[in-house]
């Protein structure tokens, strides 16, 4: 049950396709629900592992290493993939079964604390998220 997704996971109308329908469903909620302060709102959502990148044999995917992060929000410059995607051929893939990671989730979220919260990238190095110096916040997420 839930997101992990080893088997049965569909096309357009399966078990992913619901789960992620019901993820939409709650963020609309959500938007609604919070009316004009929508505009100041940063979601982050995240996972902490990625999928392989072929269908295994119980036709799900199984645990990867290279993951997303979705930001929704009206505070969000949206409406654009920021990656340094590598494709899917054999070769590009990490160990020859997912992606690689290509950007450091605490740089996303350092990103989104710094120009959000006014976090200083002091505080998001040696106490939000310890030992990340060389992780630098993402810059140009939020407005």
């Amino acid at each position: 049950d839930g997101w992990d997704t080893h088997a049965k996971e569909g096309g357009p109308v399966g078990r992913l396709a619901q789960l992620l329908g019901g993820l939409d469903g709650a963020l609309a909620e959500f938007e609604g629900g919070l009316g004009d302060r929508w505009r100041d709102t940063v979601i982050v959502v995240a996972t902490e592992f990625g999928r392989t990148a072929r269908i295994n044999g119980t036709e799900g995917t199984d645990h990867g290493t290279g993951t997303i992060a979705l930001l929704a929000g009206g505070a969000v410059k949206g409406g654009r993939v920021i990656s340094d995607w590598p494709g899917l051929k054999p070769a590009n893939l990490y160990q020859g079964r997912d992606l690689a990671p290509t950007t450091d989730l605490r740089a996303v979220m350092k990103g989104v604390l710094h120009d959000q919260f006014g976090l200083a990238e002091r505080v998001l190095a040696e106490s939000v998220f310890p030992d990340s110096r060389a992780a630098k916040p993402m810059q140009g997420l939020v407005s």
